[in-house]
């Protein structure tokens, strides 16, 4: 009986640090994202920004098509980006007939 028990201290023990770590991982995992989530995002809003810079009609001259087509673009590769956090889109898509 004795050993029994001490079986199921031990794995008691080993399941503990188990959740443990998995909690350290996804933390840090977690951690992770928001940095490096901030760091991309605050670069992208400086690199729009410069974009905007563009508007300056004393230093540039540009039609409405070229301001559309680069609005759509932007737009759209956000759209695309955007849907790759869906759950649905994160799975790899396989071929079926």
């Amino acid at each position: 009986m004795k050993n029994i028990r001490k079986i199921i201290d031990k794995y008691n023990e080993q399941m503990l640090y188990l959740m443990q770590e998995v909690r350290y991982v996804s933390t840090q995992k977690e951690e992770n994202f928001k940095r490096l989530a901030e760091n991309r995002t605050n670069k992208i809003i400086d690199m729009i920004r410069l974009l905007g810079n563009l508007s300056n009609t004393s230093n540039y001259t540009y039609t409405d098509e070229q301001v559309n087509a680069i609005f759509d673009t932007l737009e759209e590769e956000l759209k695309n980006q955007r849907s790759r956090f869906s759950s649905n889109q994160n799975k790899k898509r396989k071929f079926r007939l």
